[in-house]
Parts: structure tokens; sequence; C-alpha cells
């Protein structure tokens, strides 16, 4: 492995990609077919394989998959070329211009106090620069739900809009759900299901309000408990077969002995 401290290693290492790119371009069948619009869904789906190995904590498996992405970066960046559009150094010279714009902490004469303050400056030199009329106006529209009130409220924050202290955003996560049972009253006969979706949907927004609040990561934490409850069904199942029982035959007293086992481990 080249040594990871020496610039001029990565520079060449870049070069390389650069090359092997512009053959691939020039001579794979496949490479040749692709465009801005093919590699799209692939890109998206080397993100959120890039995901999987962060949450695992793989290192190695993190260097293949960022590997993939840049691979999908210089890509776009062969075709804008094509195009005479731009090039891999307008991307990069683009990121560098932006950076230096968005830290006048850094590279001009604002002065910060902390990290929040940092933040708030990038979302309102973003602002001026995409001339949004809206602050939320950037918030891509194809985000996932969870990630996108996420964003939203991250944005909202970004010019002042937010809670003073956690304990108001909890009282309204309490209000909320106050809302949602009494739309959603178990006991009642008919259930009015599209105003207990509208206050389902606050509710939640709520809650990621509150965990954004206390620095917790909402898309994280489902998802730990997505692979923690993938984990122990998947147990679940593998005992049931050793038993030489069918998982679908059981009764769910007799799983729920596995999956009490299941959470010991």
């Amino acid at each position: 492995m080249a040594d990871i401290n020496s610039r001029s290693s990565q520079l060449a290492a870049f070069d390389r990609l650069l090359t092997i790119m512009d053959e691939l371009r020039e001579q794979c069948p496949w490479d040749r077919k692709q465009t801005i619009e093919s590699l799209r869904h692939l890109t998206i789906e080397e993100t959120f394989e890039l995901s999987d190995a962060i949450l695992e904590n793989d290192l190695e498996e993190i260097k293949k998959e960022l590997g993939d992405i840049l691979l999908h970066i210089v890509f776009y960046a062969k075709i804008g070329a094509e195009k005479k559009a731009f090039d891999m150094g307008d991307v990069i010279n683009s990121l560098c211009e932006k950076l230096i714009r968005r830290h006048p902490h850094i590279y001009g004469d604002t002065k910060v106090k902390d990290e929040e303050a940092v933040k708030q400056n990038w979302e309102k030199i973003k602002l001026q620069e995409k001339g949004n009329i809206s602050v939320l106006g950037g918030v891509p529209k194809s985000l996932p739900a969870l990630i996108k009130a996420m964003r939203i409220q991250e944005k909202a924050r970004g010019v002042g809009f937010d809670w003073e202290e956690k304990n108001q955003v909890w009282e309204k996560v309490e209000e909320e759900m106050k809302e949602f049972k009494e739309e959603f009253d178990v006991v009642k006969d008919a259930i009015d299901k599209e105003k207990a979706t509208a206050e389902f949907g606050d509710l939640l927004f709520s809650l990621i309000n509150y965990a954004r609040f206390i620095e917790i990561n909402p898309e994280e934490a489902l998802e730990r408990t997505n692979l923690k409850f993938i984990k122990r069904f998947q147990y679940l199942e593998n005992a049931a077969k050793s038993a030489g029982r069918k998982i679908g035959e059981m009764t769910l007293a007799e799983m729920d002995v596995y999956w009490e086992e299941a959470k010991k481990l």
C-alpha cells in the first residue's frame, strides 16, 4: 500500500484512474454505452452500499465502496468533457471554490464561536449562491422522507428557526402523540385513516426533531434497529429449522422462545 501521507503518490494514483477511465471509455463496449442518465441508478446503489459498510464499521469495505463512488464521479466528468460542458478539473476547482466561499472563518475575516455558527453561515451563504426563494429550496425532492425531514429541520435551524430547549421539543412529541391517539383511538369503531395518517406524520416529524436536538441520527438509529431485528429473526428461523420445525406452522408463543434466546446473544 502506498504511503497514505504522500501527496505525490495520491496524485499519481488519481492520474492513473483518469487514464484508465479514458481507456475504458474508448475501448470497452459497456463503458462506451453509458450516459449520465444510465449511471444515475447505479450511483444511488453504490451510495447505499457505502452506507452499509459504514454501519458495519468495515474499513476495508468502506475503502472499496469509496473507490466505486469515485469511479462514478470520474465517469460523469469524462462524459461532461465529451459534451464540452465540464471536466474533472472543473469539478474539483468548483468544489474548492465553494469550500473557500463557505468557510469565511478560515479564508476570510468572519469570526465564529462554535460549530453551530459555522453551520448557520454555511446555509446562509448557500442560500445566497443558489438564489433560492425558500431556505428549503435546496432539499432534494427525491430524498427518502425520513432523511428529508432531517434536512428540512437542519436548514430551518440554519437560519435560526428552531426550538431553544430540548424539553420544548419533547413537549411537542407528547402533544403530537396525544393528537394521534385521539384520532386513532383503538376503541373507536370508525377511524378516519386520512386524519390518522396526517397525525402519525406529525408525530414522526416531531420525534425526528427531538432526535436531531439530542444529536441522534434517526436514520442511523432506525437502521440499527432494522439490522438487530433481522439478526434476531434469522436466529429464530435457523433455530426452528434445526429443531425440525417450520416457522410458518409455529405458534407465536413458540416463536417467542427463540426470540428471547436471540435477544441474549
